[in-house]
């Protein structure tokens, strides 16, 4: 009988980032399922805030993958990105009549999955 061979992953997460998860999924899509060299083009010129922060962690998620799991970056691609909410951070605001106006500053998570291919 024929056993499986699971597939090595190397992975990045980013807690509390900044940054709402909406905006971070928006260049996340982008990138999903490429060779990690064409993300990394892609990703260093998209004009989006959240572009930065992604480049960043997929650096990481390279550094992972080479030097704690032995992968040649050649061959690696980006099998999984996402960004879940992370915790909102409630601030108040003066508002007109002596009331107040709640903030929400919100953060997420992103997490990085890079594997090699076949």
């Amino acid at each position: 009988m024929e056993e499986m061979q699971e597939k090595l992953t190397a992975k990045a997460t980013l807690k509390h980032a900044r940054i709402s998860a909406r905006k971070v999924k928006i260049v996340a899509d982008l990138i999903r399922g490429k060779d990690v060299h064409e993300a990394l083009a892609i990703v260093k010129f998209t004009p989006k805030a959240a572009s930065d922060i992604i480049e960043k962690l997929l650096k990481s998620a390279i550094a992972n993958a080479e030097n704690n799991h032995g992968m040649n970056s050649e061959e690696l691609y980006i099998k999984e990105i996402y960004a879940n909410q992370g915790p909102t951070l409630k601030r108040i605001r003066p508002a007109a009549k002596g009331s107040a106006v709640r903030i929400r500053k919100r953060t997420s998570h992103i997490t990085i999955v890079l594997s090699e291919k076949e």
